[in-house]
């Protein structure tokens, strides 16, 4: 359970900073995946995994773990086709600048949202602060 913790925490600063350069922690990242990929295949090969074998266990694993349809077609994608809308290269111009202006629209409410919350605050801190 330390080892846990104490593994969060770092990784948590690790990221912390590397979020403020997100081309090197792209970069670090994909080496990462690299790596882990050429170690799995490495591994297949010294057990003389065959081809067929690893392609099965592979589609198993990324089904059963729900990350096979999500990577390779994407939430986004998904989602618009169980809400049947259309693809954005199949929209109009008018309907690219509609689904603009309600998305500024509801960009409004969350920064007028924020702003009551932010008075809220200061007027629970002025209450705080005369008892």
């Amino acid at each position: 359970m330390k080892f846990r913790n104490y593994f969060y925490q770092i990784e948590g600063k690790i990221r912390n900073r590397l979020s403020h350069h997100p081309l090197v922690y792209a970069l670090i990242g994909s080496v990462g995946i690299v790596l882990i990929w050429r170690g799995i295949w490495h591994l297949a090969d010294n057990i003389n995994m065959p081809a067929w074998i690893s392609l099965v266990l592979g589609i198993l694993i990324a089904a059963v773990s729900g990350l096979f349809v999500s990577f390779f077609v994407g939430e986004n994608i998904l989602i618009s086709g169980m809400r049947k809308e259309k693809r954005v290269d199949q929209k109009t111009e008018e309907e690219i600048i509609k689904e603009e202006e309600e998305i500024e629209k509801e960009e409004k409410i969350v920064e007028e949202i924020e702003k009551d919350i932010k008075e809220i605050k200061e007027e629970l801190s002025d209450i705080k602060k005369t008892h």
